[in-house]
């Protein structure tokens, strides 16, 4: 988490940067002739050689689809897919291996949830709480829902700092209330929300609450059992591994009572064209041929993060972002949107005069990449008055260097508007 402009205590030192961005190649890149920095990982971070390596290694010795045959290279490939199942289990101390789901990233797995889910148990008249930080992957698979059933979204607000309100939020809670799907982390603003105090609250009123971690599984230790979350969802390619794969966490009683989203091969135990009946989980909710490639060096992408360490992968980040806060907030004309007391490796601003398009564009002149936009969330925007913001967020292999760079940058635009 971030102090803002005080540097964090935990000693981060231990950590070797320069020896982690050499695994890297990208970061060797030139753009416009300048040395490549990268800060936009949250919208997808950058693979490791290691990671890359073991891609490479299945697709040119392992390569066969899985479950389905009694081959070498079947029997191979499903049993590094399984592998890799277990070692997301670790990663988020699932209790039970069939809890953890492969799909093709964090909007599937919301989507498998509020179809698989939200379509057999919701009716008229109930009601789906969600928050103002929302990504829109975790807004518009429930409005479908809700629009088909009858249901009504209600939304929890957050304050000036982009803080959830949590006594605002237990008020929502009625008779009707059924579900609860909320961010680990917000993308647009790097808020951590208080996941677990929420949950609890929901689960006083006996309703189940999903849990988009695609923000928070790179940048903080999640523990599913310690949370006691319903369901958690989280992409790979925001954790050093590769796009189009994910997980869904689940607790096995939930699943086992929902319907699948997904219907075809390999999620079925019998079909005639009288009756299917469903395979048990995961199977269930893996149809078709899965991303077995994918899966595989999603656990490589585990393994070389899980050898770093979390916690020391977050103390560093925690510094980048409190050395980028105190940067930013001694520039006049720069506002900063999202000042929580505790927030993940993202800082979202705005230059007075410019908009945030001209100054990614500006900024990329520089070899500075950022994100510009409205981030896929826009009630955040509509609840800060704004259209769009500039976003930098940081990763284990960004510097303090780079930080100063992207200062430098910015102090270039304002000067070109001034």
């Amino acid at each position: 988490m971030s102090s803002h402009g005080k540097l964090a205590t935990t000693p981060a030192a231990a950590l070797d940067i320069e020896r982690l961005r050499r695994d890297f190649p990208i970061l060797d890149l030139k753009v416009n002739g300048k040395p490549l920095i990268f800060l936009d990982n949250a919208a997808s971070s950058q693979m490791p050689r290691q990671v890359m390596e073991r891609w490479v290694k299945y697709r040119s010795e392992q390569h066969a689809n899985i479950h389905r045959a009694v081959h070498y290279l079947s029997e191979t490939a499903t049993a590094e897919y399984e592998k890799a199942r277990h070692k997301v289990q670790a990663f988020i101390n699932a209790g039970e291996l069939r809890e953890c789901i492969f799909t093709s990233g964090t909007t599937d797995g919301i989507n498998l949830v509020a179809h698989g889910y939200g379509r057999k148990f919701f009716a008229a008249g109930d009601e789906i709480i969600l928050t103002t930080l929302e990504h829109h992957s975790n807004i518009v698979p429930w409005q479908m829902v809700a629009e088909e059933k009858g249901a009504v979204i209600r939304v929890a607000p957050i304050n000036d700092r982009g803080e959830m309100l949590v006594d605002e939020y237990r008020k929502l809670f009625n008779a009707k209330t059924k579900f609860v799907a909320m961010t680990h982390v917000s993308n647009a603003l790097g808020t951590i929300t208080p996941v677990k105090e929420m949950i609890a609250i929901a689960h006083e009123h006996g309703v189940p609450v999903l849990v988009d971690g695609a923000q928070a599984a790179p940048h903080l230790k999640v523990d599913v059992q310690d949370l006691d979350c319903d369901f958690y969802v989280f992409s790979s390619h925001k954790l050093c591994g590769p796009t189009g794969v994910g997980v869904l966490y689940g607790k096995a009683a939930l699943l086992e009572k929902m319907q699948p989203f997904k219907g075809g091969g390999d999620m079925i135990l019998s079909v005639t064209f009288e009756k299917t009946t469903y395979a048990p989980i995961p199977a269930k909710f893996e149809a078709g041929t899965p991303p077995i490639g994918e899966a595989i060096t999603l656990g490589a992408a585990i393994d070389y993060l899980s050898a770093i360490g979390i916690e020391r992968i977050a103390a560093h980040e925690t510094d980048l972002l409190d050395y980028a806060t105190d940067q930013l907030n001694r520039m006049p004309g720069i506002r900063l949107i999202g000042t929580a007391e505790k927030k993940a490796a993202v800082l979202s601003f705005a230059v007075e005069g410019v908009h945030p398009h001209d100054v990614g564009s500006l900024l990329n002149d520089d070899g500075v990449a950022i994100r510009t936009g409205h981030h896929c969330a826009q009630p955040v925007m509509q609840r800060f008055k704004v259209p769009a913001t500039c976003r930098a967020s940081f990763a284990f292999y960004n510097t303090m260097a780079e930080v100063d760079a992207l200062a430098a940058s910015i102090a270039r635009v304002q000067k070109l508007f001034a």
